[in-house]
């Protein structure tokens, strides 16, 4: 059963913003990474997935309840962080906490010294003095404190320092493994790749692309950069009908990229060159999503949503 479900939603707020016709099935103990950069359409379905927003078009539903109409009731079940966190200055962090936890109807408080502890939070001053990264970890705490089942998170390390992210990509994953099914939604190549199984990248409000996250590292395409001794073997080499990525004739260097099954091909061509250095360069995540934004196109072996629409 999808835990978490989006089914052909779609908000026209005009002039190409919003999102459109968006599917999105997250099974139990699942983590589904939703990439793409700001103003892409990542926050709007998390709005409706939250039932803050009511679908123009579709539906969104967690655990088979429709958001919308049931937005109290998973709000207080979801552990939610929203990518801006906005908290009554009013209230110390502790006051807070404790506000949450009556609202929630819940009082798990090893669970929350654990939390405490784990992201180095001291709640006891008041959030109108907090800096950003500690009302950040405020926000973390709090969407974590009742341990939920379901996780929906909106750029959930914006604001961290880098020592606390890699805390917070720790944490994650250690609740994967507790069969938590997660919702992340970032602009942060890393902590994308670091822990989810599933990856979609939403590009215009559209879903483009939508794959196992080791089918990038499995079936894509290697690239191999080549240094040579000499300037002839580099001629004759850049002259072959391959596909190069880049040609340093300086630095007598070349990139090149080739169908994986071809790797033995490109090994033994290269057998009669003066070779100074054969080097592979991993495919990553962030090359396959640039595919997207840098050239409009998508690459073989993965599929794509665009694709499938023409």
């Amino acid at each position: 059963m999808s835990e978490i479900s989006v089914n052909h939603l779609t908000k026209d707020y005009g002039h190409g913003r919003g999102v459109f016709d968006v599917n999105i099935k997250i099974d139990r103990g699942e983590c589904y990474g939703f990439l793409g950069p700001n103003g892409a359409g990542k926050t709007t379905t998390i709005r409706h997935l939250m039932g803050f927003s009511k679908p123009q078009e579709g539906s969104a539903s967690i655990l088979e309840m429709d958001s919308w109409k049931n937005s109290a009731r998973l709000q207080n079940t979801v552990g939610y962080l929203p990518g801006e966190v906005t908290l009554p200055a009013g209230l110390s962090g502790t006051a807070f906490l404790h506000m949450m936890e009556k609202m929630r109807g819940i009082k798990k408080e090893k669970y929350l010294q654990m939390l405490l502890d784990r992201f180095e939070l001291d709640p006891h001053i008041s959030i109108k003095k907090m800096s950003l990264g500690v009302k950040r970890k405020l926000a973390v705490v709090t969407a974590f404190m009742h341990d939920p089942d379901i996780l929906i998170l909106d750029e959930p390390t914006s604001g961290l320092d880098p020592v606390m992210q890699e805390t917070f990509i720790e944490y994650i994953r250690e609740e994967k493994q507790r069969g938590k099914t997660i919702f992340l939604s970032s602009h942060i190549f890393h902590e994308v790749d670091a822990v989810c199984d599933r990856i979609a990248i939403i590009r215009d409000g559209k879903i483009v692309s939508e794959f196992q996250s080791e089918e990038l590292k499995q079936k894509h395409d290697r690239i191999y950069r080549v240094s040579f001794s000499d300037a002839d073997s580099y001629a004759a080499f850049v002259s072959k009908p391959l596909t190069f990525t880049s040609k340093n004739e300086r630095k007598l260097r070349a990139r090149v990229q080739i169908p994986a099954d071809q790797v033995g091909e490109l090994t033994e061509s290269l057998s009669g060159f003066h070779i100074a250095d054969f080097v592979e360069i991993p495919f990553t995540l962030e090359d396959y999503f640039m595919g997207f934004y840098d050239t409009g196109h998508h690459f073989e072996g993965l599929p794509s949503r665009r694709s499938e629409r023409k």
